[in-house]
């Protein structure tokens, strides 16, 4: 298999390990307490964003798209875009039960959304060589609540000083996980349309 794959697919792979060193980096900062591992992890998830916009540069420059390449991309950004970020904000501190399901929406729309993308691409681009514009925001945006996590973390207001402090409402509710929500609903919307550059 590693025979036929493309230039452009080792970028896509590299995405996927950037995103399974943050989860591993989430659960070491569980494990032993040390932020700077935590810190680590949402550095990873910037730098598979690089390696995200690189696999498809790279792909058309070298005319290289396949459909194997779109599937490693949508695998790659599920864990790099969508169980990473949740997996940080769980180690953050949204660990209550309303927070397991919020972040598990969120995963479940960034899923659906790719899915979604792939099935739809063909029909979107209209007859050009790409699809024009994006249904729905692109599963990388959570790289910006990666970013506000990162803020949090540097701040030391994690766990049970994160930000906006804790609901209980039968099940714990962190407010921040609500950023989730809105980004995961957004992931799914079928009204929101951003040109693709």
């Amino acid at each position: 298999m590693i025979r036929d794959f493309h230039l452009a697919d080792w970028f896509t792979l590299a995405n996927a390990f950037c995103g399974t060193g943050a989860i591993f980096a989430a659960m070491r900062f569980l494990q032993d307490g040390r932020v700077g591992d935590l810190l680590w992890g949402m550095a990873l998830v910037p730098l598979a964003f690089v390696f995200d916009a690189l696999d498809g540069w790279v792909a058309r420059q070298r005319h290289g798209a396949s459909l194997l390449g779109r599937e490693l991309d949508s695998l790659s950004d599920v864990i790099s875009f969508g169980v990473a970020p949740a997996a940080l904000a769980y180690a953050c501190g949204m660990q209550g039960g309303w927070d397991w399901l919020v972040l598990s929406y969120f995963v479940g729309c960034g899923v659906s959304r790719l899915a979604r993308f792939n099935v739809t691409a063909e029909a979107l681009s209209e007859g050009a060589a790409k699809v024009r514009f994006f249904e729905g925001t692109p599963i990388p945006t959570s790289v910006v609540l990666v970013g506000l996590m990162a803020v949090a973390a540097w701040q030391g207001e994690i766990g049970d000083n994160l930000w906006f402090g804790r609901l209980d409402l039968g099940w714990q509710l962190h407010p921040l996980v609500l950023l989730f929500a809105v980004s995961g609903s957004l992931m799914i919307s079928k009204t929101v349309r951003i040109p693709k550059p």
